[in-house]
């Protein structure tokens, strides 16, 4: 009923999760990832995004498979734009 969001930006990525009464949300720079982790099943997907900086990892469960793949590929060539940028 209340999907989990996982938005990627050039600066960070965010995954928002809701239910009835709260709304739970938590952000990790781009610079800070480490791993971008994808477990796949017949249907879904769980996602484990680490970090290099070692606070807790970004996991979220319940994606679709295309999905998951196209948030790893978003954060993947983020970090590559970021890796440029920093070596600038």
């Amino acid at each position: 009923m209340f999907p989990t969001i996982i938005e990627v930006s050039d600066k960070a990525v965010t995954r928002r999760k809701r239910s009835w009464f709260n709304r739970d949300e938590i952000s990790m720079s781009m610079g800070k990832i480490a791993s971008v982790h994808i477990k796949t099943g017949l249907v879904w997907s769980n996602i484990l995004i680490e970090s290099s900086g070692g606070s807790d990892p970004l996991a979220s469960h319940g994606h679709k498979k295309g999905d998951a793949v196209r948030i790893k590929e978003l954060i993947e060539n983020y970090q590559v734009e970021f890796g440029r940028k920093s070596g600038e």
